[in-house]
């Protein structure tokens, strides 16, 4: 579970997030969506222990995050291409991420193979560095490394961006497969509306720091997402 209490993150003696309170139960699939500037990234780095707040605090499993380990083999994440070691290969990058979390090399190829369809023959074996490869593969390096370590919950930010449409069908998949065989907790945020409500089975709207909207996904959600944005 993760709690959110008097949450703020002000710059310059600007509040660029204020969340009073928030609960995500083990087991959500947690959906933020809002325009750019609304705070997305900033709670997702928050949550992580990435930045300081400026008041209050964010609780996972009953671990304070702020200056404290103990949460962290919990959760595996990926915000954007910074979370890479880019003067790797993929290979050596999985490897040394597998390290950490005390996997075998044989623990590290059964989980790669488990995930070869997302990545479609396009990241293993062509002894490519990292910063070499597409966005999107990048993409699809760092998420697949936010899984090797069997965390709880996931944390992505705008994971379908960069993505051609046959990964972004086989990222849905993927999502929703773990969420429901894992009872995984998921925090995806999302430009794309038709994504996240495929997704996510609560969706939240910051607007301007703040939340505006909490929604519980059903069939008229996304219309429901089209008409406040439409605004």
């Amino acid at each position: 579970m993760i709690q959110v209490t008097q949450l703020q993150k002000t710059y310059n003696g600007i509040t660029v997030l204020n969340i009073p309170t928030l609960t995500i139960p083990q087991g959500e699939s947690f959906g933020l969506v809002g325009n750019n500037g609304a705070g997305k990234t900033t709670f997702f780095r928050l949550i992580l222990d990435l930045i300081e707040a400026t008041t209050g605090e964010v609780i996972v499993d009953d671990e304070k995050v702020m200056r404290n380990d103990n949460w962290k083999a919990k959760v595996g994440s990926f915000l954007d291409e910074g979370f890479l070691i880019d003067f790797l290969t993929p290979e050596e990058y999985f490897s040394f991420t597998g390290k950490l979390y005390h996997k075998s090399e044989g623990d590290i190829a059964s989980f790669l193979y488990s995930i070869k369809d997302f990545f479609n023959a396009e990241i293993l074996g062509g002894k490519k560095l990292i910063r070499d490869f597409s966005k999107g593969n990048q993409k699809k390096i760092g998420i697949a490394a936010a899984l090797l370590g069997d965390p709880k919950i996931l944390i992505l930010d705008e994971p379908f961006t960069s993505l051609d449409p046959s990964s972004q069908i086989r990222l849905k998949r993927f999502l929703n497969d773990l969420q429901e065989r894992l009872n995984m907790t998921m925090l995806i945020s999302s430009h794309d509306l038709n994504h996240v409500t495929e997704v996510c089975k609560r969706i939240v709207i910051l607007e301007k720091g703040k939340i505006v909207k909490d929604l519980q996904t059903g069939e008229d959600t996304l219309k429901e997402l089209e008409a406040y944005f439409a605004v």
